[in-house]
């Protein structure tokens, strides 16, 4: 067993998000993902081989997809972002941590 606390141990310095595996095998990884003002580089796209679902625990965030639409997320706000689905995220909040929870799962 594993037992933490998504809203713990959160760094006082943010220079890079932060990315950390809670459960992870062939099928499923969850992880737990920490922004500040953070955004995807300008160049390229995430083109992901499995589904992800985000969630926000708090903070906001944007999300560009190559086709055009953005999608801004709140506290408490998901989205589901099928395999190959060409996206970047543009904005987390500056002021505050952005936490997000994301599950990447098979087709």
């Amino acid at each position: 067993m594993k037992k933490g606390n998504l809203f713990a141990l959160i760094p006082d310095n943010l220079n890079d998000e932060l990315f950390e595996p809670l459960v992870e095998n062939e099928r499923v990884t969850i992880e737990r993902i920490i922004s500040n003002g953070h955004s995807s580089p300008a160049s390229g796209w995430y083109d992901q081989e499995r589904n992800e679902w985000v969630v926000i625990l708090k903070g906001d965030a944007s999300i560009a997809f190559k086709e055009g639409e953005t999608i801004k997320l709140r506290t408490g706000d998901y989205l589901a972002i099928p395999a190959h689905k060409k996206h970047k995220v543009t904005r987390t909040s500056s002021d505050s941590e952005t936490i997000w929870l994301a599950v990447h799962y098979e087709k």
